[in-house]
């Protein structure tokens, strides 16, 4: 079907989860899958999604996709960067917040949802590797994977209520955008450090205000700061795309 993908659904998935990642509806995904039950999920089975961007998955250095966009130019280069890195950040902040969730009222899909919230720094990864080498691509990797560790071990001490330990995993989380942010700027010349620190700062504290809102069980704010964090991570998701194509502009 035009515009859709196959998708193989694993285990502790939801249609709900789906749409989310996949900015779609359960109603969506239904009508293209007659006689799913969403209550029931196979793990294994194969279903249609009709993404609301343009998705790709992760693929290798030499994927087709990423060899045509080489060939293009700004204009038409940038709205391919622009879907996919979209759709990083929306998995990014997705992910981040089922391991919220898992952590905070001890759900059994923790392991596995932190599992696939690791996989995203690879992902990014994956797609700096195309502009810059590998060894840039490990470098944000190992940055971007701390900046997830460092965000679960805030919420279990924010859970635990250890308000020193708050403090001191706070700061390094901190320190950790900021090695993110100067390493940004250091690759690309349209990236500044102080853009990226004030991106990443208010990315942290629009999550940690969330975990705080979930602790204190006022759960009707913490899904309206959710939408907060999503608008944010996607004007991110914009600053990263403007950023690489402006910068190969012939490639």
């Amino acid at each position: 079907m035009n515009g859709t993908i196959q998708y193989t659904i694993r285990p502790y998935d939801t249609l709900w989860m789906l749409a989310q990642i996949f900015n779609t509806t359960v109603e969506s995904i239904m009508q293209l899958n007659p006689g799913l039950d969403p209550r029931s999920l196979q793990v294994g089975r194969v279903i249609t999604i009709r993404p609301g961007f343009q998705y790709y998955s992760s693929y290798p250095q030499d994927n087709d996709m990423m060899d045509d966009m080489m060939d293009d130019e700004f204009g038409s280069m940038l709205p391919d960067l622009m879907d996919y890195f979209h759709m990083l950040w929306s998995q990014h902040v997705m992910w981040t917040r089922m391991v919220m969730l898992g952590i905070i009222f001890d759900l059994p899909e923790l392991e596995f949802a932190t599992a696939r919230l690791l996989r995203n720094a690879s992902d990014f990864a994956n797609v700096l590797r195309i502009f810059y080498g590998s060894d840039v691509a490990q470098e944000f990797e190992n940055l971007f994977r701390n900046h997830i560790t460092i965000a679960a071990e805030f919420i279990q001490a924010a859970k635990a209520g250890d308000n020193s330990q708050v403090e001191e995993v706070w700061q390094r989380w901190v320190d950790n955008g900021n090695q993110i942010a100067e390493f940004l700027a250091r690759i690309n010349p349209n990236w500044s450090v102080e853009d990226w620190n004030a991106m990443l700062m208010e990315h942290l504290e629009l999550l940690a205000d969330n975990v705080m809102l979930m602790l204190e069980q006022n759960y009707q704010a913490s899904v309206e700061g959710f939408d907060e964090i999503f608008t944010q991570a996607m004007e991110m998701a914009d600053m990263m795309a403007e950023g690489i194509a402006m910068q190969f502009p012939e490639r």
